[in-house]
């Protein structure tokens, strides 16, 4: 298993939340003092560094118009790591080309840090999140459709050494493609791309490419990578290798349990913090129809949300691995196995007020205690072995989280 270190790049000082309507899109950036940014940035580039030199590898992303995630150009900050880290792969999860109006761009920004890094670029492609369409000024419906269309033409570009050819899609038309440097990599950069959904999970699946989940927790963990699985042995007439599937969570080792649950509480501003409008979070055409109004039904009566912020709420789910080194080995272990097993865990360890000596005292007990371990988990686990730990994986309420899981399956 490779564990690739991951921090949202936040603003945490923000006003009281009664202050404002919502964090995306629409919080004057008033309250943005460039002089704490100048500070916040070159901490979590150093962290980034702390996390080269420990043996992780090193996740970002970009969000645009938001307070949780101040890195609006994360090929900048690529470039900066190609250059200052010297062994870590870089993966960016991701480019959010369904909003980007030139995938020829990013087909060059990624091949010249593919060079730059000498081959150490992974990279990530996602639709993007909803709350982005209006400062995108992008058209919501059929995103999908989008991302495949601009990752075909991004393929294309990598792998074309011909001279120009024209590219005339539904979405996206490019003429004399003919992008320098090409990737250092050959054919091309590892391919990650996000899945919410198991049909989503079955088209990555198709492309041999990583799928990555977020914090989907024991309720969505299965239905995701099962699709994925199932798609994969369709399209391929064989099993799914575990390194074709990655997990992200809140992860946070302390000395003892006291020390873990500070730190975590710490953490979980990303989820308390994410104040969101409902017209932001749900713009007409984004989401399927049924996922539309369940959006704006809420949660039933009785229902648990799972946007709940507690801390127990969120181990329960599978969300947060949190406490001492034996406890976040377990902990993972039992997800592992009840998901029916994954090659990458995409580790939060940072957000919110969480301090840079907080983050490197957590990152290392994981690395030197925690980290080994996983990998001796995974070492001897191929793809028929798993597919038998599937057949009689656990059911959720068997799960030991520390809170009756099954409370929280939607």
């Amino acid at each position: 298993m490779k564990t690739w270190f991951f921090t949202e790049d936040a603003y945490p000082n923000l006003p009281d939340d009664d202050t404002y309507e919502s964090v995306r899109v629409n919080l004057p950036n008033k309250h943005f003092d460039p002089v704490l940014g100048a500070e916040l940035y070159n901490m979590y580039l150093d962290i980034w560094c702390a996390a080269d030199e420990m043996g992780l590898e090193i996740m970002l992303n970009e969000h645009h118009q938001t307070a949780t995630c101040v890195l609006p150009a994360a090929p900048i900050t690529l470039g900066v790591l190609a250059r200052e880290t010297k062994k870590a792969r870089l993966l960016i999860l991701g480019n959010p080309i369904v909003n980007r109006k030139q995938p020829i761009r990013v087909a060059e920004e990624m091949a010249y840090i593919d060079v730059l890094s000498r081959g150490r670029l992974d990279c990530g492609f996602v639709r993007g999140v909803p709350y982005e369409i209006a400062p995108a000024n992008a058209y919501p419906y059929r995103g999908s459709e989008k991302l495949w269309e601009a990752h075909d033409l991004i393929m294309k570009a990598w792998t074309h050494h011909d001279g120009p050819f024209n590219f005339e899609g539904r979405w996206f038309h490019a003429r004399q493609v003919n992008i320098w440097p090409r990737p250092y990599q050959q054919p091309h950069p590892p391919v990650w791309v996000t899945m919410g959904s198991a049909g989503s999970a079955a088209q990555v699946a198709q492309r041999k490419h990583i799928g990555a989940v977020f914090l989907a927790g024991y309720p969505g963990i299965r239905r995701l990578f099962d699709g994925y699985r199932e798609g994969f042995l369709q399209a391929h007439g064989e099993e799914a290798p575990l390194d074709r599937l990655a997990y992200a969570a809140i992860v946070c080792v302390g000395e003892n349990e006291k020390e873990a649950e500070n730190g975590t509480e710490k953490l979980l501003w990303y989820i308390r913090s994410n104040k969101v409008a409902p017209q932001f979070n749900n713009p007409p055409g984004y989401h399927p129809p049924a996922v539309s109004a369940n959006i704006i039904r809420g949660p039933r009566p009785g229902e648990p949300d799972r946007r709940d912020p507690r801390l127990e709420t969120q181990k329960a789910r599978g969300n947060v691995f949190s406490g001492t080194p034996d406890q976040v080995f377990q902990q993972i272990k039992n997800f592992w196995e009840y998901s029916g097993g994954f090659g990458h865990l995409l580790m939060m360890g940072q957000a919110g007020f969480m301090t840079y000596d907080e983050t490197l005292k957590s990152m290392k007990l994981f690395t030197e205690e925690v980290y080994p371990r996983l990998k001796e988990l995974t070492a001897s686990y191929d793809a028929g072995v798993m597919k038998e730990i599937r057949s009689s994986r656990p059911d959720v309420e068997s799960v030991d989280t520390g809170l009756l899981a099954s409370e929280f399956v939607r």
